[in-house]
């Protein structure tokens, strides 16, 4: 309160603030814990999800003790012990079309801390029908990105930024797939809980301050980069003019369609049947266990990167990475005139038995393979599938991740 432009009007400013966090993970924790210590009246958190032990390393607000909790729940215990005073309101459901107007409603600010396009574009459709400011970030790896979108009379909105989604292999994946240092989601979330707060107290004026996306990146030197957003397009389907776009519903809008289809499920995906003449064997298939009964022993081979298979590998296995290989399959095998015998067989594996099916098809595609007499098969399920399946059951659990 003591700060010049702050003062005790900009704490009550916060007080009496209501902002909507849509997320509690990595982005979401340390969103809402500095929203907390700031004093904002009233919090609400949007999430559907639980607690687990793998989301510790960045979800600052969770604990061991309460993995299996919903995560809103969980954020609002760990908050309510730093400020008693404020009030939070949880809503632990997934966000629709349908609810996303009803929802936003009452709050006057909304921070996106999703990490899906489906719901990034509804947030910010839902926010320009509303004409609330949106306060979003994305942090992936080692980088991240923070914007306010909506600020303003010609603030642009995300469509307006990001009017297309990337597709197929350039599409980014989550924190999940791909991995994030726990840092980076700290760092992106603590700059959006600034901005949020800045934009409460007004201390971020629209006027004084053109619409910017800060990029961090943790492994460069300097970490931080600030790219000029243009202002609204007048042809944005979101944001734009009324007389030269058309407005999106979202009751009609297909945002599935939109973002390249529905969110795929990789596990399930994994433990499908082969199509096309690939064979796929579970985990427990006899020739791939520890003391192998076929002679000469199959090759197995992990396509997963070097990180993963320094985790956990199965017995026996080799790593070659599945970009590796794709670039030239059948140089990977042993020559047929070695003095080592030859595998009659081949097992692709991999994380949960999607790339493994991949690598398969192109050892199986090469012409020179024809004749040979070589099984090519990959194992349903991947690694998670071993370490659930067969290493759980003989140890009672086994790390994967």
């Amino acid at each position: 309160m003591i700060l010049p432009g702050m003062g005790l009007p900009g704490q009550l400013k916060l007080k009496n603030a209501s902002v909507l966090v849509v997320g509690a993970g990595g982005l979401g924790c340390p969103v809402i814990q500095y929203l907390a210590a700031a004093g904002v009246g009233h919090i609400g958190i949007v999430d559907h999800d639980t607690v687990e032990l793998s989301n510790l390393h960045r979800q600052i607000l969770h604990t061991e003790a309460r993995i299996g909790w919903f995560k809103v729940d969980s954020a609002k215990a760990a908050v309510q012990a730093t400020n008693s005073s404020i009030r939070i309101t949880t809503h632990p459901l997934a966000l629709t079309p349908s609810i996303a107007l009803s929802l936003f409603a009452p709050y006057s600010l909304i921070v996106d801390c999703t990490d899906t396009p489906l719901t990034r574009y509804l947030i910010s459709d839902a926010c320009v029908l509303l004409n609330k400011t949106l306060v979003s970030g994305a942090a992936l790896g080692f980088n991240g990105q923070v914007a306010v979108y909506n600020f303003g009379s010609d603030g642009p909105c995300y469509r307006c930024v990001w009017p297309k989604v990337a597709k197929g292999k350039a599409r980014a994946g989550t924190c999940a797939e791909e991995g994030v240092i726990g840092g980076v989601t700290g760092v992106v979330g603590t700059l959006m809980g600034l901005e949020a707060v800045k934009i409460v107290t007004g201390l971020l004026d629209p006027l004084t301050h053109p619409p910017t996306l800060l990029i961090y990146s943790a492994l460069n030197s300097p970490p931080f980069r600030s790219i000029k957003l243009r202002k609204r397009r007048p042809t944005c389907r979101s944001c734009g003019d009324p007389s030269t776009s058309t407005i999106l519903d979202l009751d009609t809008e297909d945002y599935v369609t939109f973002c390249g289809g529905p969110n795929v499920d990789w596990d399930a995906e994994g433990m499908v049947e082969g199509t096309g003449g690939l064979r796929r064997a579970g985990v427990k298939v006899r020739s791939i266990l520890p003391v192998s009964l076929s002679t000469p022993p199959p090759l197995i081979i992990d396509v997963r990167s070097p990180e993963e298979f320094s985790i956990v590998s199965l017995p026996n296995s080799i790593n070659i990475p599945l970009r590796t290989f794709l670039t030239s399959p059948t140089s990977h095998l042993p020559p047929s005139d070695s003095n080592e015998p030859s595998p009659r067989s081949v097992y692709f594996v991999c994380r949960r038995g999607n790339d493994s099916q991949e690598a398969a098809r192109a050892l199986a595609a090469e012409e020179e393979m024809k004749g040979r007499g070589l099984e090519i098969v990959d194992v349903k399920g991947g690694v998670v599938a071993w370490g659930r399946d067969v290493k759980g059951g003989e140890e009672g659990g086994w790390p994967v991740y």
